[in-house]
């Protein structure tokens, strides 16, 4: 009787790869990006509403952060649905929301520089100045969007 010949095994780095393919092209990581831009999109408009309330939206850019955020959730929640919304309206939403961001982050360093001792007393007006990363979170939400609308369904 011959000896069996032995069964290549797929390295596990390969299924690994194959499955992330898969599910690409099923739609999974998309909706899954998809689901995290939506639930961060709600926890970064909420902190901004709160926190822009404690300034008492004195500037009109204050009311940025709470408009965009309502258009990027129902895209989000679009997206988990139609691979249409996926495809026009979330890289839509999620530039505004990139842009906002940035716009924001140029904004609250400006409010830093704004503070007495500028960025000289940099330590003091950077802790109690505008946040000035909480607008870069809104700019990740917009990242996180568009990189699931580059995952597309496979037709």
């Amino acid at each position: 009787m011959l000896p069996s010949r032995p069964v290549a095994a797929t390295p596990p780095a390969l299924r690994r790869a194959e499955m992330l393919r898969r599910q690409i092209g099923q739609g999974r990581f998309q909706r899954g990006m998809a689901l995290i831009a939506v639930s961060l999109s709600i926890l970064s408009g909420g902190e901004a509403y709160f926190e822009h309330t404690r300034g008492s939206f004195n500037q009109r850019w204050m009311w940025t952060p709470v408009w965009v955020t309502p258009p990027m959730v129902a895209a989000g929640i679009g997206a988990l649905f139609s691979p249409r919304i996926a495809r026009i309206a979330l890289p839509i939403a999620s530039a505004v929301n990139l842009v906002d961001g940035l716009v924001g982050a140029y904004l609250h360093l400006r409010g830093i520089y704004r503070m007495p001792g500028r960025f000289k007393n940099l330590r003091f007006n950077f802790t109690l100045g505008p946040p000035l990363f909480a607008p870069l979170l809104f700019s990740a939400v917009g990242v996180l969007g568009l990189l699931a609308a580059l995952f597309r369904r496979e037709e």
